[in-house]
């Protein structure tokens, strides 16, 4: 298999020659990792059941954890899942490079479809499955939406939607959302959305791709499925907690491939997670301040605010050149969206990520703008 590198592995191999400016302190904008202290609520329930890291844990999950995730999918988009309709995972990277590989498996010229700029991830899962590579281009003239082409479409065995978007933070309406379920009824593949950015949202709520399945009258979810993760919404990534849910008949036979597979979070990480599911208190505490470092990426570099993630995906003259010198004067650590797609897509962009607390992120983005006016 010949995997591409890494976007971080990329970035590195771009500063390596670069020194920074020494007299500041180093501040990254680069991973989707939330630097927010993880809520007590969830490190006290990790305490009181570490003794049970003596178990192994079940492989489709604790039931506290299944039963809080269904809890969350009905709570948040209205929509009530049959157990057989929710395979708890390992995150959602985990299952966004097997599930691919477990449905593309008996196709012998399988095709997918996924967005141009994407999560890496997505062209890892193609090459993994053999899978000839479709892009659903992303621009600004679309609003950073794929856009549907039937004759590209009817050919493709599997397709990927990531809604909101990483990295461009569009996010699709439900009647978009309807239409391509439409599609995947017609054309009889399977339509898959990434939706692990869904909590993070400044006013509207982003819609569920299971809330458009359900709205066309798809209430079994045939050939629809959804993923989602409690690492942005919680800030607590190494709790490791995602799920699938959708099409009960192909997460019943998924769920059996996982088995062999070992792979599931502690017991203990299990149980914390299924409280971090349970609590929307700590989420919206959470997107405030997600909302207040937009705001200030509105005051000192005049962006607007994204409606959902945490992301700024910024227009710039050579992405990897505003990189390399950012880095130098200010020592201050974007990502340059072309590594983040392919033929083009992505380039004259950076990815910024509003991940750090207020002060940084004051302090961060004021360089940026500095370096912008030539300062």
């Amino acid at each position: 298999m010949n995997f591409q590198p890494y976007p971080f592995e990329k970035l590195n191999n771009l500063l390596s020659s670069v020194t920074p400016n020494g007299r500041l302190k180093q501040l990254l904008l680069t991973i989707g990792e939330p630097q927010f202290e993880t809520p007590e609520f969830i490190q006290e329930c990790f305490r009181q059941n570490s003794h049970l890291l003596n178990k192994y844990p079940k492989i489709a999950g604790e039931q506290v954890l299944r039963d809080a995730q269904i809890n969350f999918v009905k709570r948040r988009f209205g929509v009530a899942l049959k157990p057989n309709e929710l395979v708890t995972t390992l995150g959602t990277r985990e299952a966004l490079f097997n599930l691919p590989q477990f449905l593309l498996f008996d196709k012998p010229n399988p095709v997918m479809a996924y967005p141009n700029p994407f999560y890496q991830i997505y062209e890892g899962a193609a090459i993994a499955s053999r899978a000839r590579s479709v892009y659903l281009e992303l621009s600004v003239e679309n609003g950073f939406k794929p856009q549907i082409d039937e004759e590209v479409l009817k050919g493709c065995d599997l397709v990927i939607l990531n809604s909101p978007s990483n990295p461009t933070a569009s996010v699709m309406s439900l009647d978009e959302m309807k239409e391509w379920v439409l599609l995947a009824q017609k054309y009889d593949f399977i339509l898959m959305n990434d939706e692990c950015y869904s909590e993070v949202y400044v006013s509207d709520a982003p819609h569920s791709l299971l809330e458009a399945s359900a709205a066309v009258g798809n209430d079994s979810f045939n050939n629809i499925l959804i993923l989602n993760s409690i690492s942005k919404r919680s800030c607590a990534p190494s709790l490791r907690s995602g799920f699938v849910a959708g099409d009960g008949s192909i997460l019943e036979a998924y769920a059996k491939y996982r088995t062999y597979s070992g792979a599931a979070a502690g017991v203990p990480m299990q149980l914390a997670a299924a409280d971090a599911w349970n609590n929307e208190r700590h989420v919206e505490k959470t997107r405030q301040k997600y909302i207040k470092n937009f705001d200030i990426a509105k005051e000192l570099l005049g962006v607007e605010r994204s409606e959902a993630t945490f992301y700024i995906w910024l227009k710039v003259e050579n992405d990897e050149e505003f990189t390399k010198e950012l880095y130098e004067k200010k020592n201050v650590k974007v990502l340059p969206g072309s590594y983040l797609g392919r033929e083009g897509a992505g380039r004259g962009y950076v990815r910024i990520a509003l991940v750090l607390e207020e002060d940084d992120t004051k302090e961060a983005l004021k360089r940026v703008a500095d370096f912008i006016k030539g300062e």
